[in-house]
């Protein structure tokens, strides 16, 4: 993971000296909106945005299955990095299941930052949500992706299935604040934490908050009650993710999600949603994590487990 500096490539990781041991992440560089009102610099059309993402990434994997469950797939194109993430950063490297850079045939990802300003100062990531036309970045942060993704091109395609509705605002609201700092990021916290504090910290905040979703989900379907928000997709991305890779590789290692009733059986069904399990790619998952992370798994070895089965029918 590195960034640009004034344009220029740094392979530089996280600084945890600086903070006691803990990982912070850094907020979002690109914040535009894709809007209906009149006279956005960024409507919707379709054919006009293209989506970088990589299939191993939480975050990216949130605005994979909002394309899909939105049907914009035809409106949005979309290129896969290679899941190998070592000191060039993301790149567009072969990699079965990567379509290298589908727009401009570059070789990192780097270089679209860079074709959007050439002097810009970013950690490189994904999501990125590109305009075509104007040949500028308009989001790299995947919960306000995912919500442009929601509304914006309804009048498009038709489909006005609303995963942010606002009569449930609030509660959404509060479940994903919850979720994100100690479940999304949590298990970010504990695997790159560099002190055993910090670390303890982490993962004593991230199954504080999976037994609470665990109680919560043996009394409802979903996060905010019976319906399906993006609340549940924004937790899934990490659920799926947890017994192959967190719960080794980051020493989220007290449970596995397998041993939640409640939360397997929801993930489950997440999973069994049509379209969704498309978007998930066990083999650049675990590539990526245990490849890349050469500071936490040097011998880059990856393993071959576990042996999960998802595709079972889900008792209701």
């Amino acid at each position: 993971m590195g960034l640009l500096v004034n344009g220029q490539w740094q392979d530089k990781w996280y600084d945890t000296d600086s903070n006691g041991g803990k990982f912070k992440r850094e907020s979002a560089s690109f914040r535009d909106q894709i809007s209906n009102e009149k006279g956005a610099a960024f409507p919707p059309e379709s054919g006009r945005y293209h989506l970088y993402v990589s299939l191993a990434c939480p975050w990216a994997h949130r605005a994979l299955i909002f394309r899909k469950l939105k049907a914009i797939e035809t409106h949005i194109s979309v290129s896969v990095v290679c899941p190998d993430m070592l000191d060039e950063g993301w790149t567009f490297a072969d990699f079965p299941g990567a379509t290298g850079d589908t727009l401009y045939g570059k070789q990192f990802l780097r270089e679209i930052y860079t074709l959007h300003d050439e002097t810009v100062t970013t950690r490189v990531t994904v999501p990125v949500l590109w305009d075509k036309q104007t040949k500028q970045i308009v989001s790299n942060e995947s919960s306000e992706i995912i919500r442009m993704f929601n509304t914006a091109f309804n009048e498009l395609t038709g489909n006005t299935d609303d995963y942010y509705p606002a009569a449930l605002r609030e509660e959404i609201d509060t479940v994903n604040e919850m979720v994100y700092h100690t479940i999304n990021n949590g298990v970010y916290k504990a695997g790159f934490a560099t002190t055993q504090d910090a670390y303890e910290e982490a993962v004593t905040a991230l199954f504080s908050s999976l037994d609470v979703v665990e109680e919560r989900l043996q009394q409802q379907r979903y996060l905010a009650g019976d319906t399906l928000t993006e609340a549940d997709w924004r937790l899934f991305t990490t659920l799926i993710r947890f017994d192959p890779v967190y719960h080794g590789h980051f020493k989220c290692n007290r449970r596995q999600i397998a041993d939640y009733p409640a939360l397997y059986n929801y993930m489950k069904r997440l999973y069994q949603h049509p379209g969704v399990a498309e978007t998930v790619n066990f083999t650049h998952i675990k590539r990526h994590y245990y490849y890349s992370h050469t500071m936490i798994n040097p011998t880059q070895v990856v393993p071959v487990g576990p042996e999960q089965d998802l595709t079972t029918p889900v008792a209701e």
